[in-house]
Formats: structure tokens, sequence, C-alpha cells
């Protein structure tokens, strides 16, 4: 027999009181009886705000996605919002993807925001994660909320929150609002709707939204488009809604769709990951892209931020891209296309993240454009847009396959992410090149950095406990070489630290606080450690680089860096 910690059994026994509906009460007291591991992960803390907003699995308790969690994050933010804006009736909009409960959750959320006289735009239906980024802005609200649990498994939901400049929440008002909400009692949620603040949107916000990828993704002549054959799956996800119409007003008529992954499905019934970064998800899109004799493959997870590329080698043959690969060739086709309009003139800018590939700084400073770098989520790179009025900023990108064409969207654009993928591959084969190709001749101009991923998961509390020991043991414990090169800085962002071993020098990190460590190693390697932030894993990035002569010694060098790679991964014990 499991024995429930006191602790934990005093926070259950709360959601056994007449605050909280029979049926909730009656599954609390059924996991008591026969799961009682399941019940104490449910509750031993509360669901916590990370990178990319609230996410966790569906069920009962305050470590889990349910109508009381989300009630009282909405209830502390019409606090915030009130607050914030005492002469306003504050506006909010909300949209939310195919998963399970979503518009139910969506609907609870309304009511609570109405029932505290906020007016709130609801999504008709399942709509795309930057489609409501868009509409902070175009409907002019204060707030807006997605409920989306992004590419995590089907058990998840979650709750991300926007600010009137249409990013996510960054410091110092996450803070300000999770204080909020902590401050708050369950008994204190207004769940009775009124109405008269409820309005329903569709056509006009999506005409607008559309309108808007369109201009600013479309580069190509019309003969581009028309020589090109693009297939495209949404995961059974929200991108449905949209993508398929941007590229067709965009002016593309050979785009093939995954029928059978066509309808939207929180069960994701096709694929083991509704995850674009996973080549298990694109195995159905690629097997049609080879009926077809497509030149291009696309998919997209189910909220529709993040984007997977395939596109034929040298050889002919069909290759997922990595998010490094995908966004150094759409960040040189976008500063190619500024740079021949006349546009740059030195007061623009790209942004990426600290653990995406360098390559990004290398290429965007060789069109003397300036670099900005953030914390992993684009959050930061939506504040970068914000802190930095007086900079056109052009786009940008971060190595979780999402990138930002332009401004009119503050958050991982997929939608208009496809439609840019698909005017380099255009533009591309109308010069006689490829999308591939032109990732190469980059490589000869700029070197060929190649980045590998290593996640670790380890679940529930032990997990959790697992993954700080491990942070842990690397800041008191730091490796003095990688694979046989020696460490020559360290940089803490948990600890605002960078260490200079070449010079015995320390210097602060000038970047909001992180509980990542990168380590950078005399052979001009980078390897990071950081805990996710939306699940429970441990994720170690290495990006590797060497010169590249030619195209025709691609294969050879890259062989080289992969075999660098596995003897990194190796000798951190990482296999």
């Amino acid at each position: 027999m499991i024995h429930i910690e006191p602790k934990i059994l005093e926070r259950i026994n709360a959601w056994l009181t007449p605050t909280f509906d029979e049926e909730t009460q009656n599954k609390i007291k059924d996991s008591i009886a026969f799961q009682p591991k399941e019940i104490q992960e449910a509750f031993y803390k509360d669901l916590e705000f990370g990178t990319g907003g609230m996410r966790g699995i569906m069920g009962v308790g305050t470590n889990r996605i349910n109508k009381y969690t989300l009630g009282r994050n909405t209830q502390g933010l019409s606090n915030y919002l009130h607050e914030q804006f005492p002469n306003e009736t504050p506006k909010v909009v909300i949209a939310y993807d195919c998963r399970h409960n979503s518009k139910s959750l969506a609907k609870v959320v309304a009511d609570v925001f109405s029932a505290n006289d906020i007016e709130v735009f609801l999504f008709e239906d399942l709509r795309t994660t930057p489609e409501l980024s868009f509409s902070v802005r175009y409907l002019d609200c204060h707030c807006g909320i997605v409920l989306t649990a992004s590419h995590n498994p089907p058990e998840y939901n979650g709750y991300k929150v926007y600010w009137q400049d249409g990013g996510q929440l960054v410091p110092p008002q996450d803070a300000e609002i999770v204080e909020k909400i902590n401050s708050l009692d369950y008994s204190e949620i207004k769940f009775e709707a009124k109405d008269k603040f409820i309005t329903m949107i569709a056509k006009e916000v999506d005409e607008a939204f559309i309108n808007a990828s369109v201009k600013n993704g479309n580069f190509t002549s019309q003969e581009a488009k028309d020589n090109l054959t693009v297939v495209f799956t949404s995961l059974h996800g929200t991108s449905i809604t949209t993508v398929p119409e941007t590229l067709k007003r965009a002016g593309y008529k050979n785009v093939h769709l995954v029928k059978e992954q066509e309808v939207p499905n929180g069960d994701f019934p096709t694929v083991k990951s509704p995850n674009p970064e996973e080549p298990e998800a694109l195995k159905m899109a690629l097997e049609l892209a080879e009926k077809v004799n497509a030149d291009i493959v696309i998919g997209t997870d189910p909220d529709c931020d993040r984007l997977g590329v395939a596109v034929r080698n040298l050889k002919g043959e069909m290759v997922i891209l990595n998010g490094n690969q995908a966004m150094v060739v759409m960040t040189d086709f976008l500063l190619k296309q500024w740079k021949k309009q006349g546009k740059i003139d030195g007061n623009e800018f790209v942004g990426s993240t600290i653990v995406s590939t360098p390559m990004v700084e290398v290429l965007t400073k060789s069109y003397n454009v300036a670099y900005k770098e953030g914390l992993t989520g684009f959050k930061w790179i939506a504040k970068m847009i914000k802190d930095f009025p007086e900079l056109d900023f052009i786009g940008g990108g971060e190595e979780s396959f999402g990138f930002m064409v332009g401004d009119f969207v503050r958050d991982k654009d997929a939608v208009t992410s496809t439609l840019l993928a698909c005017e380099i591959a255009a533009q591309a084969k109308t010069d006689g090149s490829s999308f591939f190709e032109t990732l190469l001749q980059l490589y000869v101009a700029h070197g060929l950095y190649k980045e590998h991923l290593v996640s670790i998961t380890k679940k529930g509390m032990d997990g959790a406990q697992e993954i700080k020991k491990m942070m842990v043991d690397a800041r008191e414990n730091p490796l003095k070489e990688i694979n046989g090169s020696k460490v020559t800085r360290i940089e803490d962002y948990q600890l605002s630290k960078a260490k200079n071993f070449i010079n015995n020098t320390e210097e602060e990190i000038s970047i909001p606080k992180s509980n990542v460590i990168i380590y950078y190693t005399e052979d001009g390697s980078k390897i990071a450690l950081r805990p996710s932030g939306t699940e429970p894993k441990i994720k170690f990035y290495m990006s590797v680089n060497a010169p590249l002569s030619s195209i025709d010694q691609f294969s050879n060098v890259d062989a080289q860096l992969q075999h660098k790679i596995n003897a990194i991964v190796k000798d951190m014990n990482l296999i």
C-alpha cells in the first residue's frame, strides 16, 4: 500500500470540499482507493508556467490541467488586468487547438473572464497559435489566450498567455501574474458567465491573418510557383484551417495534402507523436512525396507554430532538415530579399536563441545586420521587437523548428514560414538549384555547422529530482574538457556569470536568469544543458563546425562532424 504524504493529503482534502463539483470529488476518491501513486503525482505541486506557458496532463488535481487550475489562472489574470487598466474595460481574445477538452476549457476561460466584466473575443472553432498572436493586436486586445499543448502527447493540454504586443508574457509581468494566481483560493474563481461580454469571431480575423501572411511571405514569380510541387500535412492539427488557403492565395496550385492526417483529431491516430521534429511524424507525407514527385514536404504541429521541412538532396532523395538548417536558409533568403529591395540601412536585426546554431549570427553579420540572442522561447524574440522599436525586425528562429517572418505575428508562425519555405524552394528550382543546394552553398560561404540534440526523459516527482541533481552536479563539478578539447568558457545563466578560462576573467550575463549552462571548447564545439520548460526532460544541445571548401566535400566533412558529435555524446555519458 502506497503511503500518501501528509502535505499532499492536505492538498487532496481541500479538493473534497463543496468548492469543487461532485464529479471531481468522486474521481479523487476513486484515485485514492485505486491509484494512490497517480493521485500523489496530481497533487504534489501546483502546475507551473514554463517556457511556453502552462502545460500539463489533463485530469483532477493541482498539478493537472482542468477547469479549476485554468479557472484560477484566469481569475488571477482578470484581477491583474483590472489593476493594470483601471479606467478601461479590458479585452481578451481566446483561441484553442484540436486537443481533447480544448473547446470546453476555452469556454470555461471565456466564462471566467466575462464574469469579471472583461470583454472576450472567442474563436468559434479551432485556430492556430500564430493567428491568436496576430489577433491580439488586430482586435486591439490587452491580452490573448490559446489553449494548446503544442506537440506534447495526447494526454496533455495547456494555457499560453499573450500581452498587448502579441508576444507571450515575459518578466516582470509573468511573475506578477503568477503571484496573483498563487494568492487566490479556488473558491474565489467566478465561473458564472456574463454572455453580454462574449463575442464569437471567425472569418473576418481569418481573412486579415491570411492576407498578412501572404503579404509578408510572398516573394517569387507565378511561373516559379507553378513549377513547384508541395506535399503538406497538418498532422491532425489546426494548420488545416489556414495553411492550404494561404498557399492557394499566394499562387501555389500543386499542393498535395495528406488526406489521412487532414481531419483534426486530439488522438493524433496516425503518428506516435504530432511533433515535426520527429522523423516518424512526416512518414506519410514523405510516402506521398514519392508518389507525386514533390520538391518539398512540410508538416506542422497541432497548434501550427512549428514546422518540419523535407527537401530533395543532391541525389534526389528526400531528407528532413533540422530546425537549425531550415532557419539558416530562411534567414539568408529574407536577408537577400531585404538587400535586393534596398531596405538594409543598419537599422535592422535578426533574432535567435542561446541554444540555436551559432551560424545564424555569422550569416546575419555578413549582411552587416545586427544579431540579437535571447533565452529559449519565442517570447524572448518578441521582447526584442518591443525593446528595440527603432530597429526593423527581419525575421528570427530557434532550433526547435520555429521561425517568424517579420513582426506582424509575435510568436513562432508555421503558416507564414510554410509559405516562405515554398518560396525558397520555388525560386531555387527556377534558378536551376534547390533548397538543399542553397543550404550547402551557405555552408561553403560560412562554414559547415552541425547540431545534435539529446533529450533525456525523467517523468514524475522522482524524475524532476533527477533532473535537478544533474544540473546541480554540472554547476558544482563543471567539466574541464569535452572529448579531449579544453573547456575555454562556461556560461551559467542561472548565476548570470560567464567564466573565460583562457584569460581567467569573469563577466556578467545580461540576459535574464534561466537554468542553462553552456560549455565552449578549444576546438569550437558548443554544448548547452537545459531542463525543458514544457516537458519532463533535460536537453543537451551540441554544435560543432568545420570549414567546407566546396559542395562536393560536404559528405566527407559532414561525416567527420557526425563522428565528433558521437564522440562528445559518448564522452559525456549520454548514450
